[in-house]
């Protein structure tokens, strides 16, 4: 193959990426960068080189030749542009550091945005041999059909559904393939029955043999560079000098001309590359839609606010219909059909294990002498708004300050997109962030993609902490669990992005798993780390409350409480006794019967040290801070110190038989001090993470790998997390979190409230039943609620638009070779698209235009159904709800948004970029 072939074939690569099929956003735009190129800008560049190469055509091998051995390089598998291949001969070496820091984390995706890892489908033919053991032998072609596949919209951990199709003429068993939904498995049963019917014979064995083939296609990693001009430009600016300076002695005017075109035709390439890696920066860090909200309001919230309308809900018997439609997974604008009532709410108590199958909603109330009241037991039931979707804004209606009243937030959506949205509205309001992110470990299985690379790991993490960080408050900290895989990168990230080794308050190991966890190295780890980051260095950790061996080291009382006996002699280290010694080494006199006396002093500055003004009576003895083995040591406290708390010393002889000064250790109310090592028996993952959910939701293995509620309250506590304080959980799993902040409320009667964000299907399914449960009671067995205390809660749940739905949505016209006459490589090409002003999906128009009235009307329930625009709204501009109608948003500040009609100032950032 010639250069010139060769450069061609990388640049298409690099533009294009791998041959991809099914449907998703980003392949949909990946189509319309095709088609810019090869109608476009392929014909004028290869213009622009040919009359480049016009006064020295010898210059084309070379030219061509330079060009493939730079841009390939920067080409991966997904269309994402980084340090793909930069092989050592080439030496080109980047700049990894900075003029102020002497150490710097360096890896090869730092400049990137990860977004998830997926395989690369294509459809395909594999052969299988047939491993039944009664018919063992022979084998057969099956055909695997990509070509309405989904891809993943995010980094859920999602597996392949069958379905097979029909047997081709060529003999081959045609399957459709698609991701599951809500934890569905493909039904093997159904697919050898429909397998028989067709005239085949084909084991389980061989089928899941033929499925397990299939998906060995290539996973990756799909990134966007962040600023793809600046970081290809620095590559090549770095690569051609490396490359001119290599050997070249001698300069004419001509070879610098030769080596002008050849930056210019890079350029040319590296602008156009960087206007569509900018167009996904922009979709990806677009402010994203609120979708489907509700709320889970107890009913004792509603009955202090209005019993009427409490009473109404209780006998509330639905829609005419029966159902109300849902947008549950956002492909779809209608998916679903939803029973509504207080019927539909009962079934749900039931299921939950609230109540049993006798209660009706009359059992509510209780009537006694006194009048009608909630009845105790079920005055925490919680009411979820879904069910009464023509009452939900009259609910709503009944909270002046409807987030200031709010619990929590439960936000199912991909995490970064979940920060990015909500940075404006809870921008430093966070005192704690607790995160458990993906341990990037083969043998730990857990609810998340987590064999990444180590770079992509890297990626995934310090995107989210950049952004994570201008949530919290000054005084705010960070806790990341981790274990020994990436525990020492995790620490090189938390350094660079919290302001250096003083910000990290010190890292916790935690005996998670007693028992031990096998490893391939023949290891077993029965530990993970809790790392401690504050967000300034004023911060100062919190403490914790004592345990009964603790607390039962304090055997004495007087007065001011509980104290133990303490030796007074100081017990530090031998150069810190040096340099405190003079001051803190002076006499004490103790008689026989071993009363302490505290002589008068002076200070003799020649011999640095104290003198004495009197003598020791007759029968005392003089005690100076001697140590075990006869060293001078030094006391705790300084002479003035002593005598003004004298009466809290007494003397007695220590274990040498040598007389030894003590005094009272109080035990000191704000708790103590986190050790490095905790290993209480309630931070077992097994019995108070695993074990605690099986008991909770009533079956097993609803999540793999749950944290101890006990351990992560602990965390929560060392945060400082206080009565009234927020607290953040991007990577939410099964809702652990939200359980710790509800049982401390619980505890204390505190108002902390917490932001949860998960995209995984468990959030339905364990994380938002969790939270439900665990307000109505804190004891459960087997799914049941037992006899135990609930709390009063508000909780408000939703779904977020993804960077996946905004591609999908999102109308890019076909190339015009008139348009791109002009400056293919530079002007913005997508400015005249539509974006979302239009539903690509659909064709219905978003956005009206009334020259007459000179005004924009927006209707943006054409591009999603069950949009909360108040919500949206209020993460665009940051303002708090204070009111909310059907028709109207009150925010905190006073002003008034119409939601029928909104503003196209506050609407714009969502739909145009």
């Amino acid at each position: 193959m010639s250069k010139e072939l060769k450069f061609l074939d990388a640049l298409r690569d690099l533009f294009v990426g791998a041959k991809v099929e099914g449907e998703s956003g980003y392949i949909n735009l990946m189509r319309i960068k095709a088609r810019y190129f090869e109608q476009g800008v392929f014909p004028r560049l290869m213009e622009d080189i040919e009359a480049a190469l016009q006064p020295f055509p010898e210059f084309r091998e070379e030219l061509f030749d330079r060009l493939y051995t730079f841009f390939h390089r920067y080409f991966s598998e997904s269309g994402s542009i980084y340090f793909r291949y930069t092989p050592l001969h080439e030496r080109v070496y980047e700049q990894v550091y900075t003029d102020d820091r002497d150490v710097m984390l360096f890896w090869k995706t730092h400049m990137l945005y990860y977004v998830k890892t997926d395989r690369l489908f294509q459809s395909m033919v594999v052969e299988a041999p047939d491993l039944s053991p009664r018919t063992r032998g022979g084998g057969q072609r099956f055909y695997f059909d990509v070509s309405t596949l989904e891809h993943k919209r995010a980094n859920e951990k999602r597996s392949l559904l069958y379905a097979f199709k029909e047997r081709r003429a060529d003999g081959a068993l045609a399957f459709s393939v698609a991701y599951s939904e809500k934890g569905h498995t493909t039904p093997m049963d159904d697919i050898r029955r429909a397998l028989r019917q067709a005239g085949v014979q084909a084991s389980e064995e061989t089928l899941d043999h033929a499925f397990r083939l299939f998906e060995r296609q290539s996973e990756v990693d799909y990134f966007i560079n962040k600023n793809a001009r600046a970081f290809l430009r620095e590559q090549f600016d770095l690569w051609v000098y490396q490359y001119i300076f290599q050997g070249e002695t001698t300069w004419t005017e001509k070879r610098i001309r030769q080596l002008q075109a050849l930056k210019e035709i890079a350029y040319k390439i590296i602008n156009f590359i960087a206007q569509f890696e900018d167009e996904l920066v922009r979709i990806w860090n677009k402010p994203k839609f609120v979708l489907n909200s509700h709320y889970v309001i107890t009913l004792d919230r509603i009955a202090a606010k209005d019993v009427d309308l409490l009473r109404r809900l209780l006998t509330h018997r639905g829609d005419a219909e029966g159902a109300e439609r849902e947008n549950e997974n956002l492909r779809e604008l209608c998916v679903s059909a939803v029973s509504t009532g207080i019927e539909a709410q009962v079934r749900e108590w039931r299921e939950l294990g609230m109540v049993d199958e006798a209660f009706t909603a009359e059992d509510v109330w209780q009537r006694d002498l006194l009048g009608e009241r909630l009845h105790p037991r079920y005055q925490y039931l919680p009411l979820d708004t879904r069910y009464f979707p023509r009452l939900e804004a009259e609910i709503l209606a009944l909270f002046d300050h409807l987030d200031q009243e709010l619990d929590g937030w439960l936000i199912k959506s991909e995490n970064y997109q979940a920060l990015n949205t909500l940075l404006p509205k809870f921008r430093e309001r966070v005192k704690c962030i607790y995160i458990d992110p993906p341990y990037n470990t083969k043998g730990s299985e857990i609810q998340y993609v987590n064999v990444y690379k180590h770079s992509s790991w890297l990626s995934l993490v310090e995107n989210r902490l950049s952004v994570a960080r201008d949530l919290l408050v000054d005084e705010g900290v960070l806790c990341v669990a981790i274990d020994d895989s990436e525990y020492h990168r995790l620490y090189g990230v938390l350094v660079e992005k919290f302001g250096g080794q003083e910000a990290v308050l010190g890292t916790i190991a935690v005996r998670s798993n007693p028992s031990g966890r096998s490893t391939v190295k023949g290891v077993s780890v029965a530990h993970d780390y809790a790392v401690f980051v504050a967000k300034t260095e004023t911060v100062s950790i919190g403490r914790l409350a004592r345990t009964a061996k603790q607390i039962a080291r304090y055997k004495e009382s007087d007065e001011e409480g509980a104290f133990e006996w303490v030796n007074f002699r100081k017990h530090g280290g031998a150069a810190a006794n040096r340099a405190a010694r003079p001051r803190l080494f002076y006499p004490i006199f103790v008689s026989q019967e071993a009363t302490i006396r505290v002589p008068q002093v002076e200070w003799d500055a020649e011999k640095q040290e104290w003198k004495p003004l009197e003598k020791p009576k007759q029968g005392e003895i003089v005690v100076y801070p001697i140590g075990e083995r006869g060293e001078e040591k030094r006391w705790k406290w300084g002479h003035d110190s002593l005598l003004s708390s004298i009466s809290d010393f007494c003397a007695k002889p220590d274990q040498t038989g040598n007389m030894g000064i003590y005094m009272k250790s109080r035990m000191k109310s704000e708790g103590m001090l986190p050790l490095t090592w905790w290993d209480k028996k309630e931070y077992s993952a097994t019995d108070y993470g695993t074990n605690l959910l099986r008991h909770i939701l009533g079956v097993s293995n609803a999540f793999t790998s749950p944290k101890s509620v006990y351990l992560v309250e602990d965390c929560l506590k060392v945060c400082g997390l206080g009565e009234d304080d927020f607290c953040l959980d991007f990577f939410a799993g099964s809702g652990t979190t939200a359980h710790a902040v509800i049982n401390l409320n619980r505890e204390d009667g505190g108002k902390r409230k917490y932001i949860l964000v998960e995209m995984g299907d468990y959030f339905d399914t364990v994380l938002l039943p969790r939270v439900k449960k665990v307000a109505f009671s804190d004891k459960w067995k087997d799914g049941r609620a037992q006899e135990g205390q609930g709390i009063s809660h508000l909780v408000k749940y939703c779904q977020l638009e993804q960077y996946e739905d905004a591609l999908r949505r999102a109308r890019y016209e076909p190339a015009e070779p008139l348009f791109i006459q002009a400056d293919p490589y530079s002007q913005y090409v997508f400015l005249r698209d539509k974006k979302m002003l239009d539903n690509a999906q659909t064709g219905e128009r978003v956005l009206e235009i009334d020259p007459a009235k000179e005004e924009i009307r927006v209707d943006v329930s054409k591009l999603y159904a069950g949009i909360d625009l108040a919500e949206t709204l209020s993460c665009v501009t940051g303002k708090w709800i204070r009111r909310l109608t059907r028709e109207e948003v009150e925010f905190e500040d006073g002003e008034r948004v119409s939601l029928l009609n909104p503003p196209w100032e506050l609407v714009k950032p969502l739909i145009w970029w």
